[in-house]
């Protein structure tokens, strides 16, 4: 129900549907929430409606949500209206002749104590019952103060009291109320909120969705998204004449409910709400959600047994989702982020006013058909207080945190007052449930296959290295592509103040992770670890590969003393903002005070970054740069030619190639790994041809998927798995002809590979 623009505040109408009456009040640009528990003038109003609309049913307080009060909760003002009109127009409570037998003097007091009454009844019926309960007390002492022959008088009038008092205390609001009544004070209405507790219809979030299509967009594209198959929500992309961007118009389950599914939730969360988690609960938010999922399904089932409502068993486990994601959860934002084409949801204050966006996999940035409301994304960033353990107030108007339902994992940025004047706005970044692998970047074209083959062989040989890049150009998700590739055997430290970082699905693979979450370098004071003490504790805690999620601020002097003492032992990599390797330089040493000669710890930067068309519509995540960082400079290494670059970019190509340097051999970073191993050092062949035979696997991994159509065998379990074998086929060739050949190794691997095929097929 909605009410036009031009409707009257305070305006109503009765609406016959469902076999029911319901009101609807206009509360469109009042100034506050009408709240029937907080406010006298609502409730009053409301009773004076019941008065002139008795046959209502169910009571719906109109605003930019709407506040639904059931039939339980009408009936029991609607009884209030009842009363008032039997003891104002039956009983004629107020005239002379009900007040008074014989002397007029007493008329004007009790008239007035009556209306006093009265006027509370509507408004405040717990304190109009205090307001009769202390009119007779005192009716009483008076009793015993007057001459006899008023007494008769007296007795009547509070005998009549007592009429009306036993009337008062039937109503069913104040039998639900009396239990509280020990430290009642008069005008104290917290106790009207155990007893009115509205839910919000016709959705169960505040967040408003524009369902119609615009008339004049072209379709793109539609699919479905579904973790479940009883939880699928209806995706299309829309192009509109004269907009860039495109629209991603959403349609959730729950916007295709029935009416008896709609009041079923509508009742199941009013009593949800009384068992919102605590505050310690949600610190293992998946066990929560479970425990409120069953929760949910018990309470719907038994709902629609008293009501008579058939729920088959997809029903249940529908309804059931839906109720706990807007309860519990963070309503449409989880159907957002269930779609794994999305990579940034944006919400920009202010909220109400503004659509979210999204960065689509194939489609950019995109407009869409969803309009978050202040009630709920205020309730977003309390959760996110909660998950967080950290503040989020005027003192402390940042928060970053993370989200984790089920395999899905975002990173959560919310900005507030003062530093965002139209108050709360939300970054959110969508992480790939399973992290992602050098074949998966192959196939995306970030990487070719060459490059896999020359990270793999980096990170085997323990080298220090950065990931460079600006916002948004997959540099921890390239990061994470290299933590697949060490070995399992060795130990993995994690610091990170935003866990991003794959660690679980590393941990699921029988990594020896462990992670360390510092504080992140945009809050003064919280009671977690620095990040420069994080770095330097894992120094302490064995022999162990280092990944820094990314390196902000004072940090990075102690994650340089970490490559200074891990060099030639185990990886050192992190991630850093910087366009170019020089760039990577002047933010470590010019912003981040690290000493120009600590910086020579670093042997490789990778630079990552979006390109785009020429049309600037479209743009795609590409690796473009590798250089080692040499150590024979002294105070600039662009000008003494420190940064040598192994592979480039070719825009025209689309392609990353191999420099002359690599090519001939002449890579000091790739001599020190090879001077290292027996039959490599001196023998750059050897050396090149081991990069070309990891090149070849990564491509014919790529190549199988393609031609079988099992996409699976690129992710990270298979990707562990072929690993595993390269290193178990390269130590047994070794072990027979000396070194690692590809001629040797290849096949071996190949056959492994088509052995493996066919058991998945089978």
């Amino acid at each position: 129900m909605k009410f036009k623009k031009e409707s009257k505040l305070y305006s109503y109408e009765v609406h016959r549907e469902g076999g029911e009456d319901i009101l609807y009040v206009n509360y469109l640009g009042a100034p506050y929430v009408p709240s029937i528990s907080d406010s006298p003038e609502v409730m009053e109003r409301v009773v004076d409606l019941l008065i002139e609309n008795s046959n209502v049913s169910r009571i719906v307080l109109v605003q930019q949500k709407n506040y639904n009060y059931d039939f339980e909760e009408t009936s029991l003002l609607l009884e209030v209206a009842q009363l008032y009109v039997y003891l104002v127009k039956q009983e004629k409570i107020l005239s002379q002749e009900k007040l008074v037998t014989r002397y007029e003097q007493f008329f004007s007091q009790r008239y007035n104590e009556l209306v006093s009454f009265l006027f509370l009844l509507k408004k405040d019926p717990l304190a109009s019952y205090s307001e009769l309960k202390k009119i007779i007390y005192q009716s009483r002492i008076f009793l015993n103060k007057i001459g006899e022959e008023y007494k008769s008088d007296q007795t009547n009038y509070i005998y009549f009291l007592e009429k009306i008092l036993d009337l008062v205390e039937n109503l069913k609001l104040i039998k639900l109320l009396i239990p509280y009544l020990d430290n009642y004070q008069k005008g104290n209405r917290e106790f009207y909120h155990r007893i009115f507790k509205p839910d919000v219809i016709p959705n169960f979030t505040f967040t408003r969705l524009i369902s119609a299509l615009p008339d004049d967009a072209e379709i793109v594209d539609q699919y479905t998204l579904a973790l479940e198959d009883y939880d699928k929500s209806l995706v299309t992309i829309l192009r509109e004449k004269n907009e860039s961007k495109l629209i991603y118009h959403l349609v959730p389950p729950e916007n295709s409910l029935s009416e008896d599914h709609n009041l079923l939730l509508n009742l199941a969360r009013g009593v949800l709400i009384e068992h919102q988690p605590k505050a310690d609960e949600f610190t293992d938010t998946e066990r929560t959600r479970q425990v409120f999922f069953n929760i949910s399904r018990d309470l719907l089932q038994d709902l629609s047994q008293a009501k008579k409502i058939k729920l088959s068993y997809a029903d249940l486990n529908k309804l059931s989702t839906i109720l706990v994601r807007h309860t519990i959860g963070f309503g449409l934002i989880e159907v957002l982020l269930q779609d794994r084409k999305i990579q940034d949801i944006v919400l920009n204050a202010p909220i109400s006013m503004t659509n979210i966006f999204l960065r689509h996999q194939d489609y950019d940035e995109c407009s869409t058909n969803i309009l978050p409301s202040q009630e709920d994304v205020d309730s977003w960033a309390a959760k996110f207080r909660m998950i967080s353990g950290r503040p989020l107030d005027e003192a402390n108007p940042i928060l970053d945190t993370q989200l984790e339902i089920g395999k899905i994992r975002a990173r959560i940025a919310i900005i507030q007052r003062p530093l965002s004047p139209d108050g709360l706005a939300y970054a959110i970044r969508r992480h790939r449930e399973d992290p992602w692998t050098l074949p998966l970047f192959i196939r995306n074209k970030m990487i070719n296959p060459f490059a896999a083959g020359l990270f793999s062989f980096l990170i085997d040989g323990s080298r220090t290295l950065l990931v460079a890049g600006t916002r948004s150009s997959g540099k921890t998700s390239l990061l994470g592509s290299l933590m697949l590739e060490i070995i399992p055997k060795h130990r993995i430290i994690v610091i990170e103040d935003s866990l991003e970082l794959p660690v679980e699905s590393l941990r699921k693979l029988n990594y020896d992770i462990l992670r360390m979450k510092v504080r992140s370098a945009l809050l003064k004071t919280t009671s977690e670890v620095s990040a420069d003490d994080g770095i330097r504790t894992s120094l302490r805690l064995g022999d162990s590969c280092l990944i820094m999620g990314e390196v902000r601020s004072v940090e990075a002097k102690a994650l340089y003393e970490a490559m200074r003492v891990g060099a030639l032992a185990n990886v050192v990599a992190g991630t850093i903002h910087g366009a170019s390797p020089y760039g990577v330089f002047d933010r470590v040493v010019n912003d981040l005070g690290v000493p120009a000669t600590s910086f020579k710890a670093t042997d490789i930067i990778m630079v990552c970054n979006p390109i785009k068309s020429p049309d600037g519509l479209h743009s795609w995540r590409r690796v473009l740069q590798v250089a080692e960082v040499r150590k024979h400079w002294e105070k600039d290494p662009l000008e003494e030619k420190g940064f040598v670059n192994l592979l480039k970019y070719n825009v025209n190509e689309d392609e990353l190639e191999p420099s002359d340097d690599l090519i001939n051999g002449d890579s000091e970073i790739i001599k020190e790994i090879a001077s290292n191993v027996k039959g490599w050092a001196g023998n750059w062949d050897a050396v090149y041809d081991n990069i070309l035979l990891r090149a070849k696997i990564k491509k014919e991994i790529v190549n199988v998927a393609e031609k079988i159509n099992d996409f699976s065998i690129l992710e990270s379990k298979f990707n562990t798995l072929s690993n595993h074998m390269f290193h178990k086929i390269s130590e047994k060739i070794m072990k027979e002809i000396g070194l690692p050949l590809s001629e040797r190794v290849f096949p071996a691997w190949q056959k492994w590979l088509n052995e493996e095929i066919k058991k998945k097929r089978v």
